[in-house]
C-alpha cells in the first residue's frame, strides 16, 4: 500500500479505480486506440496503455456475484432493479400506462427431497423446527424430529435431518431440469389462459400478449425456486392495454393450473420432477402492501447471488480437486458429490452436472425476461456508457469528432486481473466501500 501510494503516478491510477467503481478484481488491459480521418486517413487521436501505471488500463471485471466483486454486483442489481420495475410502472421505452395492466407475483418452490431444518413462526411467536410426539425413527437410527426452535442465523439451517435418507441425486436433477419446468410453466400458462377464456392459444396472440420478468433463488436446504413477475399485456406488448376480460384473477388460475400440471424427465434414470406444492401468487398493484418498488427491490437483490448461501464454492469445481479438502458444508460437500457421480454416468452428459456442481446442477440463467417486458441491460449499459463518453468529452479528455468520418482502430491484450491486498485497501479508501477481509478468497 506505501509503495503504491509513492509512485509518481498515483493520481492517475487512483482516477482508473474510481472509474473502475472500486472494482475488487478489475480486468487489466494493455493496448491502444486510434481514430483516423476516413476521407484523408489522417491521425486525429491516439490513446495508449503505454502511459498508464504499470502501463495497463484497468476496467471493471463486471460479475454480477456479489462474493466475487461487490461493487460490479451492485452495478448489476441496480440495472435489474430498473429493468423490472420499468416493466411495472414504466420508463425506459415502457409507457407510464402499463402500471394499470394486470400484474401477478409468483413463486414457484420446489417440491420436497427430505426433512429438514427449518425457522418456524406463528403470529411473532418462534416454534419448533420439528415438534413430533411420536416421531418416527428412520432405517439409519436417527429420530426425524428437532424440537430446536433456529434463529435465522443458525447454520443448521437447511439440512437434512437425516443425510443418509436425504435424496441427494433428486435434489441437483431438479436444479438441472428446473429451467426445461419453467419453460414448459409458460407454455402451458398460455394454453391454460387461452382455454379459459375460450381461445385457441393462436388467437389468445391477437388480443393477449403474456410478460414476465424472473429470477432463481437458491434455498438453504440447496433447490432453486423461481420468482417471477407475470403481466398482461394487448397484442402489442406493453404498448397496448390488454382487454377487460383479460383479468388477473383469471391469470391467477391459469398460473395454479400450469404450476400443477407441468413435468420434466429425466428418462435415462425414469425420474419425473414437478414444481412443489408451495405456490404463492400475489397480485401487485402500486399502493398495496407489494408494490412495484418492493418487487423490483426483492428480484434485484436475488440477481447477485447464487449457492454461496448452502455453503458452496462461487468457483467451478476442478476435476483434481479434492472435495474432503474444500471449505464447505458437509451439506454442500454431499450435493457436489452427487453432482460428480451422477455427471460421471455417459447417459447424463447432456445435463452437465459435472461442470455445474459448484451450482449444485443448476445451469440456467439467474435472471431472464421474455422479449416485450421492459428494456434490456444492454440497453442500459449502452445508456451509461454513453453518458460516461459524453461527460468525457465535456471535460476535454476525448475530442468531439464527427462519429459518420472517423475510423476507429483499437487493439487490446489480456494482461491480468485483480488488486494486491493494499491495493485493495486503497481502493475501498478511496471509494468508500468496504475493503475485504485480510487473507480472503479474493486477495490477490
Amino acid at each position: 500500500m506505501i509503495h503504491r501510494l509513492h509512485q509518481p503516478d498515483y493520481d492517475r491510477w487512483a482516477h482508473q479505480i474510481k472509474r473502475a467503481g472500486g472494482c475488487r478484481q478489475p480486468i487489466h488491459l494493455r493496448g491502444k486506440v486510434e481514430h483516423y480521418d476516413q476521407a484523408t486517413g489522417q491521425l486525429l487521436h491516439r490513446y495508449t496503455t503505454n502511459r498508464e501505471p504499470d502501463g495497463v488500463l484497468r476496467v471493471p471485471c463486471k460479475t454480477r456475484r456479489a462474493t466475487r466483486c461487490p461493487a460490479c454486483a451492485e452495478v448489476y442489481r441496480a440495472d435489474t432493479y430498473q429493468l423490472v420495475r420499468a416493466g411495472l410502472i414504466g420508463g425506459k421505452g415502457v409507457p407510464e400506462t402499463v402500471s394499470s395492466h394486470p400484474c401477478l407475483f409468483v413463486t414457484l418452490t420446489a417440491p420436497s427431497f427430505g426433512a429438514v431444518h427449518v425457522p418456524r413462526e406463528k403470529n411473532g411467536k418462534v416454534l419448533p423446527c420439528h415438534a413430533r410426539r411420536n416421531a418416527q425413527t428412520c432405517p439409519h437410527g436417527r429420530v426425524m424430529s428437532c424440537n430446536e426452535r433456529h434463529s435465522p442465523d443458525d447454520p443448521r439451517l437447511g439440512e437434512p435431518l437425516c443425510p443418509d435418507c436425504y435424496d441427494y441425486e433428486g435434489s441437483v436433477l431438479f436444479n438441472a431440469v428446473s429451467p426445461e419446468l419453467w419453460r414448459r410453466f409458460t407454455l402451458a400458462l398460455r394454453r391454460r389462459f387461452a382455454r379459459l377464456n375460450g381461445l385457441t392459444v393462436k388467437a389468445l396472440g391477437e388480443h393477449v400478449s403474456i410478460a414476465f420478468a424472473k429470477v432463481a433463488e437458491y434455498q438453504r436446504r440447496g433447490v432453486v425456486h423461481f420468482h417471477a413477475v407475470i403481466r398482461l399485456d394487448g397484442p402489442d406488448g406493453p404498448n397496448s392495454p390488454p382487454p377487460a376480460w383479460a383479468a388477473a384473477d383469471v391469470l391467477a388460475e391459469a398460473v395454479q393450473h400450469a404450476a400443477a400440471v407441468v413435468t420434466a424427465e429425466v428418462k435415462p434414470l425414469s425420474r419425473t420432477f414437478r414444481w412443489g406444492t408451495q405456490l404463492d401468487i400475489r397480485p401487485i398493484s402500486m399502493t398495496g402492501d407489494l408494490t412495484e418498488q418492493a418487487v423490483a427491490a426483492y428480484i434485484a437483490k436475488y440477481a447477485t447471488k447464487a449457492a454461496e448461501c448452502v455453503g458452496t464454492l462461487d468457483r467451478r469445481i476442478q476435476p483434481l480437486d479434492n472435495l474432503d479438502a474444500l471449505p464447505i458444508r458437509d451439506h454442500a460437500r454431499r450435493l457436489i458429490d452427487a453432482c460428480m457421480r451422477l455427471g460421471s454416468q455417459p447417459r447424463l452428459t447432456d445435463l452437465r452436472l459435472t461442470h455445474w456442481a459448484h451450482m449444485l446442477g443448476f445451469r440456467g440463467h439467474f435472471s431472464t425476461k421474455s422479449r416485450r417486458y421492459s428494456t434490456t441491460l444492454g440497453a442500459l449499459r449502452a445508456a451509461r456508457e454513453e453518458h460516461m463518453r459524453t461527460e468525457e468529452i465535456t471535460n476535454g479528455r476525448l475530442p468531439l469528432f464527427e462519429e459518420d468520418t472517423v475510423l476507429v482502430i483499437a487493439h487490446w491484450q489480456y494482461a491480468g486481473q485483480g488488486l494486491s491486498a493494499g491495493e485493495q485497501l486503497l481502493a475501498a479508501a478511496i471509494t468508500g466501500r468496504q475493503a475485504p477481509h485480510p487473507g480472503g478468497p479474493h486477495d490477490r
